[in-house]
């Protein structure tokens, strides 16, 4: 049997945590860049309709103190809202007009 990554109230986006449960923003930029837009849009749909649920269940506990299973679904979080600007306004995992756009952070937040 396979460990799961995510609360229980949301293992029917337990599919998507292997790839999507990335800690950094750059993980996550990288995984959007490596991306087919098929697999953007599977993941954003799926995701994007529990977003208000997956916030309420992360506010249940004070920052310092989130269980592991919430700190996955918050990533799961962090890559919807990198992948939904590839899916609702540049229609390519890739930004318009970008040339060679990276994304690299010296010191990152957490969680």
């Amino acid at each position: 049997m396979t460990p799961t990554m995510l609360p229980p109230a949301f293992a029917d986006l337990e599919r998507f945590a292997p790839d999507w449960c990335l800690k950094t923003e750059s993980e996550r930029y990288t995984r959007r860049l490596a991306g087919s837009m098929q697999e953007l849009i599977a993941f954003y749909d799926a995701c994007f309709p529990r977003i208000e649920d997956a916030l309420a269940y992360c506010d249940k506990f004070p920052l310092e103190e989130l269980p592991e299973d919430a700190i996955h679904l918050l990533h799961l979080v962090y890559s919807l809202v990198m992948v939904a600007m590839a899916v609702e306004i540049f229609q390519q995992p890739k930004p318009v007009d970008s040339a060679d756009a990276e994304l690299a952070r010296v010191v990152a937040p957490w969680p």
